[in-house]
């Protein structure tokens, strides 16, 4: 508010002075002292860690960094800018909750494991050169290329090259992603919890009958629900489409009880008139109790409305005072028209969808089987248990929880993460933020509370729940495509250790110059990684068992390399007596070849991956010969025109190599590998 008049405004265009209105889910954007306050309630979890809501009313002082959970108000900004915690709200809110995906923690294992085992081999080969006094331009040459090789250079740089580019295309398709792991974590995720209204069902809601209580008129109802809807401060979904289907003129309340999903009621004192609206439980229905379990059995939400001569108690949380009731407001809500699509895609990918909501659990469990979820058992939220097994069995069972708080909703989370579930929660309101900030992975929709955005990990910009399957696709590709990539990073850092421990601890000069690993690395790793990391690809994509399924391939696809490469540059130097450039450049050669056949075997499981991969790996076999063709390119990469001897030498050491890698396992066989997937 300024001058007057209501400005919706960046946050760097507010200024000292303003004042600023909250409701229920939005951000405080600068430091001020509150004006007015109904029922408010901040979530200042981020300035002092406090996990619970506190209330703040007239006087109090509020902070940048905070979010209305609860009821409305207003604050005259008192410091903007670098005065307050403005700027470093968004850093502060990501910092709060940033889970590694499994993939990110693979990687990091991995990395260690190199480490450590590069730092003993690169003290043990230095010793040996040490000792044996060479000269600083042959030690420096051995040195660098050995443990060079060991470093899986450009590994962390084309992850994080695939997330982008996943990013990327699920952004076209109206997904935020707000952290470039949320894609693979989707992928690995085993439970989806969501909330009922706006996820599985269309976010409005439309008001379908009022029922008048006995000896109520049914006008006078209607007139009751539209004062109280048009009246109460910071109206939610429910109270939108009662205003809408009953408009009334605004008036201003005497006594403001807030609404709180936690307690779910709110009260209102107009005009000397108390008025209480809530959930059906809390009040004395009489005549139309059954008829209000029936509607929501059938799937409609029910609110009612009553009137009290009692006051308001001093703690709401204590409940409603008891009430006179007026009648029943019936709300329908549809459910989106790829909910079905989309649930049915999820449990057929093994995927276990719970759903959390604070509406009756007869209401959720009708959406909940409609949209395709098995639902044995409607289970009531107010009845979780308090001790740990027993709500991990609970929970182990549940489909649906009804009646559910905030905080309840954080400990199913938490419950079904101790079990070692991998989950996912899916939200839009305030009442969703505890168990976003719970779960591993956070996904808001793009109309939900700036609150749930702000801690998201993807924002499904056009709330699009069918967007799930597709990040889903995505992020197992990326798995797949990402575990292929690693493969042969570690095959080129187990050929590097081998040649250490087999040639580079003996006086024998070392095959390969670090100049000539550049050109390996270059035509068999970092090229042919950057187009498997962004092709389409299919197959298996766990997420376990990643460091033991790299290994399986690289550590013998890097024994086998670096057998075929000593042999070669061994028989050259040795037999053929034709020099240390000519057996080096056969030993490079074999080193070119064998490394565009394992991104065959790696990558060819179909015949035609196979064609264009083939294509790819021949097109890079020809940038190796246009090297040795250029006498400038020869003459700076130190190599030489081999003569038939060599080139027949360098092929025998290729196909030694290959020969063991067939009689290992079939996966290093093109084709092969595939089929006999699929056939087990």
């Amino acid at each position: 508010m300024r001058d007057g008049g209501e400005l919706r405004l960046h946050v760097d265009e507010v200024v000292v002075g303003d004042l600023v209105r909250l409701t229920a889910g939005d951000q405080v954007v600068a430091d001020g002292v509150i004006a007015e306050a109904a029922g408010l309630e901040l979530d200042e979890a981020i300035l002092s860690g406090e996990s619970r809501p506190v209330t703040r009313g007239v006087g109090d002082e509020v902070r940048s960094g905070s979010f209305a959970v609860e009821g409305t108000g207003s604050y005259v900004v008192r410091a903007v800018g670098s005065a307050s915690y403005a700027e470093r709200l968004v850093g502060e809110a990501r910092e709060f909750r940033h889970p590694r995906s499994p993939l990110e923690r693979a990687i990091n294992r991995l990395l260690y494991i190199l480490v450590g085992a590069m730092v003993p081999l690169g003290i043990l080969l230095v010793t040996v050169l040490w000792k044996q006094h060479v000269g600083v331009h042959h030690a420096v040459n051995t040195a660098v290329a050995g443990m060079v090789t060991l470093v899986p250079e450009g590994l962390v740089l084309l992850v994080s090259i695939t997330y982008a580019a996943a990013a990327l295309g699920l952004a076209r398709r109206g997904a935020l992603l707000q952290q470039l792991n949320a894609v693979e974590s989707l992928a690995a995720v085993d439970t989806l919890c969501v909330d009922k209204t706006g996820t599985l069902t269309a976010p409005g809601l439309r008001v379908v009958d009022v029922v008048a209580a006995a000896g109520v008129e049914l006008e006078e109802t209607r007139d009751a629900f539209a004062r109280f809807a048009t009246s109460l401060p910071g109206r939610n979904g429910t109270l939108d489409a009662i205003a809408a289907a009953m408009p009334g003129a605004r008036e201003e309340p005497e006594e403001v009880v807030a609404f709180s999903s936690r307690r779910r009621w709110s009260g209102l004192r107009l005009g000397g008139t108390r008025y209480v609206l809530g959930a059906p439980e809390l009040f004395t229905l009489g005549d139309l109790a059954e008829q209000a379990a029936e509607l929501q059995t059938a799937g409609r939400r029910v609110v009612a409305l009553g009137t009290t001569t009692a006051h308001f108690p001093a703690q709401p949380d204590d409940g409603p005072p008891p009430t006179v009731l007026l009648g029943l407001a019936v709300l329908a809500e549809d459910l989106r028209k790829d909910t079905r699509e989309t649930i049915a895609f999820l449990l057929a990918e093994g995927v276990d969808v719970k759903v959390l909501s604070g509406d009756a659990p007869e209401t959720v469990a009708s959406i909940a089987s409609d949209a395709g979820i098995a639902v044995a058992i409607a289970h009531d939220g107010r009845e979780l248990p308090t001790d740990r097994a027993a709500l991990a069995a609970f929970v182990r069972d549940a489909s649906v929880i009804g009646r559910i708080t905030p905080e309840g909703k954080r400990a199913v989370v938490e419950a079904l993460q101790r079990e070692g579930r991998y989950v996912a929660m899916v939200g839009d309101g305030v009442n969703d933020a505890p168990a976003l900030k719970a779960a591993q992975l956070a996904i808001a929709q793009g109309s939900g509370a700036q609150l749930t955005k702000a801690i998201a990990d993807v924002i499904l910009v056009s709330g699009d729940f069918s967007a799930v399957p597709r990040m889903i696709s995505s992020g197992r590709q990326i798995l797949r495509n990402i575990r292929r990539v690693t493969t042969l990073f570690v095959a080129k850092s187990v050929f590097a250790a081998f040649l250490i421990l087999s040639i580079g601890l003996t006086p024998t000069e070392y095959p390969l110059l670090p100049r000539h690993l550049t050109i390996a690395a270059t035509l068999t790793v970092g090229l042919p990684s950057f187009f498997i990391a962004l092709a389409p690809s299919e197959g298996s994509w766990t997420t376990k068992g990643f460091l033991r399924e790299v290994g399986r391939f690289s550590v013998p696809a890097g024994v086998a390399a670096g057998l075929g490469v000593l042999a070669s540059y061994l028989v050259t130097l040795n037999v053929l007596d034709v020099g240390l450039r000519e057996a080096r450049t056969a030993a490079l050669t074999t080193l070119i070849i064998v490394g565009l056949y394992l991104v065959l075997a790696l990558e060819a499981t179909e015949l035609r991956r196979a064609f264009w991969l083939g294509a790819l790996c021949l097109s890079l076999g020809a940038v190796y010969v246009a090297i040795l063709a250029v006498s400038g390119l020869r003459s700076f990469f130190d190599l030489v025109v081999l003569g038939p001897a060599p080139i027949l030498v360098a092929l025998v050491g290729a196909g030694l190599s290959i020969g063991f890698l067939w009689l290992t396992d079939d996966r290093f066989v093109p084709l092969r590998k595939s089929a006999g997937r699929r056939s087990a």
